[in-house]
């Protein structure tokens, strides 16, 4: 049996899509897209904190097969990169593109290409890998594709400081909603993103996300992800994570039957050693508190990615 299409088929019939995309794109003329609300014309070539104009800029897409099983199934998950982030965590492991800006430029009706390309090579789905700043770029580029065959899954792939007037841009568009909750003490927030207020935007993030798409829905048969929540939070050393707080929250605000990916991999990247407690790897009992955090706080559906640690 097939899987269920992608709900920006019916927008697109419907001119919901269409409509939907024009706004997001009037929306950049005063920008107040993500929660830094920078104000600037970004139509006209102004650029904020996200360093990106009028373009989207990519750095790379390809079948990746490093996410969660549900995404990846035989074929891998279409991830396109984004370069730049209005995040711009000191500690990312994508460092080159989230804060220097590695990529091109690329136009409406090449980011569509991009997405065909991916679908054609067999992928299961169109990954789009920190879309925060760039949500009316993929909307267009969605419009594009969509008329000239796209029918897979769309996959918001995020660190969860997304406004909720952004994300209602997206609602019956995206598919398959996966933000990090990466912080719950706004002073771990203001130290390591120069954002106090990510704690209280993610809740809200994800509250909208979920009542867009509820809980993760997987394909008996493929094993395959098309519709829902996928949350992923990363351990940190030290508990600066806060990761028995997110975990209630998402038990208790979202559902507990809400799929969590507690990830083991945090390093030093970045300028991640200027702060002292973020200067070594998670360890093993760290990673192994967190699951029971997350178990106590009546997750039910916990992801089992491959233990990575590495020794600083």
């Amino acid at each position: 049996m097939a899987l269920p299409a992608p709900e920006y088929l019916k927008a697109l019939k419907s001119g919901t899509l269409k409509r939907l995309a024009k706004q997001a794109v009037i929306a950049m003329d005063n920008c107040t897209l993500c929660p830094r609300q920078c104000g600037v014309d970004r139509t006209a070539g102004e650029i904020g904190i996200c360093n990106t104009g009028r373009r989207a800029v990519v750095a790379s897409y390809n079948a990746h097969f490093g996410e969660e099983t549900p995404l990846v199934g035989r074929n891998g998950s279409g991830t396109i990169f984004f370069s730049n982030c209005s995040l711009r965590c000191n500690f990312c492991q994508n460092y080159e593109i989230s804060h220097l800006g590695e990529g091109r430029e690329v136009d409406d009706d090449q980011l569509a290409e991009i997405m065909l390309d991916l679908q054609q090579a067999g992928c299961h789905n169109i990954n789009f890998v920190t879309p925060s700043h760039v949500v009316p770029q993929i909307l267009m580029a969605v419009y594009l594709a969509a008329q000239r065959g796209l029918t897979v899954p769309l996959v918001y792939n995020c660190g969860g400081y997304d406004r909720v007037e952004t994300l209602q841009f997206l609602d019956g568009i995206v598919d398959i909603y996966m933000p990090d909750f990466k912080f719950w003490d706004p002073q771990v927030a203001r130290d390591t993103c120069n954002a106090p207020d990510y704690p209280e935007v993610a809740k809200h993030a994800l509250i909208e996300m979920h009542r867009q798409v509820g809980d993760l829905c997987i394909d008996k048969a493929s094993g395959l992800a098309y519709k829902g929540v996928l949350v992923r939070h990363l351990v940190l050393p030290g508990g600066l994570a806060g990761t028995k707080k997110v975990m209630e929250f998402i038990a208790h605000s979202l559902s507990r039957n809400t799929y969590v990916n507690v990830m083991s991999q945090y390093r030093p990247c970045g300028r991640a050693r200027e702060i002292p407690a973020l200067a070594s790897a998670s360890s093993p009992s760290e990673y192994d508190q967190a699951l029971k955090e997350a178990k106590l706080a009546g997750i039910t559906r916990l992801d089992t990615p491959r233990r990575v640690f590495q020794l600083w």
